[in-house]
């Protein structure tokens, strides 16, 4: 407003210079009642314009005053702001130092609980792990004595059936001479009964012969005692012919009787030498099958055993491993200690003892 107005003041005296200046040879001066006229004009306007420019000052006054209470206001509660910024930063300050005091504390607790952990595994560990190397050694033991004795059983009976095997072979060879012995026995008896047979048939047919001829001859004469004699000789040849038939018959009925007890004894010795053969084949099978078993048995220990050892190294090194990042992130944590979680009271032993082991009796 301020630069409006004298720029109007030039203008007007610009004009007032203008209308001097034109009056030139050609044009007359005004007269003074024109200039007065154009000054008390001039003189209204710019009392207008100081009106104006008083009503535009009064106003920027109040607008001054305005944003001055306006800037101690926000003095004030930029004030008051700080204030409330510093409490909070404060309470925020003693809150996180709390909360880092209780976290190192538990740090501190886990840390501990970690590494008693740590020990009572070991130590557990450790103790089953001697339990089953002892349990092993005994199964070991064990087995091997129990196969031992299975073994000897075994062979005493392959050495048992083996002697019955060879007695009852030498008994079937035995028996196998004596058949022959009895067959040859028999032939030689059967030909020399027949033999003595055809004597008598030949010596029977001769007197038959002399009987049918002297039967022939007329009946001069009473017959005389050789003639009888001959009569009863050949009545007592008859009854022998039929004694010594009977015989034959009797002893082919012994040799049947003997042949069928010494198939029937074949027989059952060939079924017990292959039942003992059998049996023997069965130990063999039985004696193979432990042998097996046991190398099964071995292996599956040492398998186990060697499990056991490769589990315990794992978790040696996964506990190894994080007690090693745990010390790495935590610098207020303190050292390892060599302590076990309960006071135990046995000086002697140089692993510290859990909590279970000291709990039993």
């Amino acid at each position: 407003m301020m630069a409006d107005s004298a720029s109007e003041l030039e203008s007007d005296t610009s004009s007032l210079d203008g209308v001097g200046g034109c009056s030139g040879p050609t044009m007359q001066p005004p007269s003074p009642a024109q200039v007065e006229q154009i000054l008390s004009k001039r003189i209204d306007s710019l009392q207008q314009e100081n009106k104006v420019l008083k009503v535009e000052l009064d106003t920027y006054k109040l607008k001054c005053k305005t944003l001055q209470e306006e800037n101690r206001e926000l003095r004030k509660a930029s004030v008051s702001i700080q204030a409330r910024a510093e409490q909070e930063e404060e309470f925020i300050c003693n809150t996180l130092l709390k909360k880092i005091q209780s976290l190192r504390k538990e740090k501190e607790a886990l840390a501990m609980n970690y590494e008693q952990e740590e020990e009572y595994l070991t130590n557990d560990l450790s103790r089953k792990l001697m339990q089953l190397r002892q349990e092993k050694v005994e199964l070991e033991q064990t087995l091997e004595k129990e196969q031992e004795y299975q073994v000897n059983k075994l062979m005493r009976k392959i050495e048992k059936l083996e002697a019955d095997t060879l007695a009852k072979q030498a008994t079937l060879e035995q028996l196998r001479r004596e058949k022959v012995e009895l067959e040859n026995a028999l032939e030689q008896e059967q030909e020399s009964l027949v033999n003595r047979l055809w004597k008598r048939m030949d010596k029977l047919e001769a007197e038959k012969r002399m009987l049918q001829a002297k039967l022939d001859q007329p009946v001069s004469s009473p017959p005389s005692p050789r003639d009888m004699n001959n009569g009863d000789t050949a009545q007592n040849l008859a009854q022998h012919i039929e004694h010594l038939r009977a015989e034959v018959s009797r002893l082919k009925q012994q040799l049947q009787a003997a042949q069928t007890e010494h198939e029937e004894k074949m027989a059952q010795y060939a079924q017990e030498e292959r039942q003992i053969r059998e049996e023997n084949l069965r130990l063999q099978r039985k004696l193979q099958m432990e042998m097996e078993r046991r190398e099964s048995l071995c292996r599956h220990l040492s398998e186990s055993e060697s499990s056991l050892e490769m589990d315990d190294e794992r978790h040696f090194n996964e506990m190894t491993k994080q007690h090693d990042m745990s010390s790495s992130q935590g610098h207020n944590v303190r050292p390892r200690t060599v302590s076990s979680p309960i006071p135990y009271a046995s000086p002697t032993t140089s692993r510290p003892l859990s909590p279970e082991t000291q709990t039993k009796p």
